[in-house]
């Protein structure tokens, strides 16, 4: 697990790519900030998360991930997955409390680069 990239992901980079070439400028995994997001926008109050299908559960039936399951040491793997989908809902819910409007970006979504222009586009477009 030592491995495992939490920063500057395959996916992240694919979307940091994009948002920087439409001319949006961010931060980075701000610390001060629920769930330290991936892409903060302060002027514009919005935030990006690029999540992992696999860790954070991802559940749309279009995933690849959809319905896996970990097959080795399940009495880790499952609660330790349910966890990390519930933490993600209390990050959420305490940003938007906030005023930050959030946008998660899932690894299986950056796979399509053009819609993923569009829908980030959309998402940062004016306040």
């Amino acid at each position: 697990m030592r491995r495992i990239r939490s920063q500057h992901t395959s996916p992240e980079m694919r979307v940091r790519r994009i948002v920087y070439a439409l001319g949006y400028r961010y931060r980075l995994h701000m610390k001060g900030l629920p769930g330290r997001p991936d892409l903060v926008f302060r002027p514009r109050r919005k935030i990006i998360f690029v999540h992992g299908c696999f860790w954070h559960a991802h559940d749309a039936p279009r995933c690849p991930e959809f319905g896996r399951r970990v097959k080795t040491n399940q009495g880790y793997w499952s609660p330790k997955l349910a966890g990390n989908r519930e933490r993600d809902k209390l990050h959420l819910v305490a940003l938007r409390k906030q005023g930050w409007k959030v946008l998660t970006v899932w690894d299986c979504e950056t796979k399509n680069l053009d819609r993923l222009a569009r829908r980030l586009r959309r998402f940062l477009g004016e306040p």
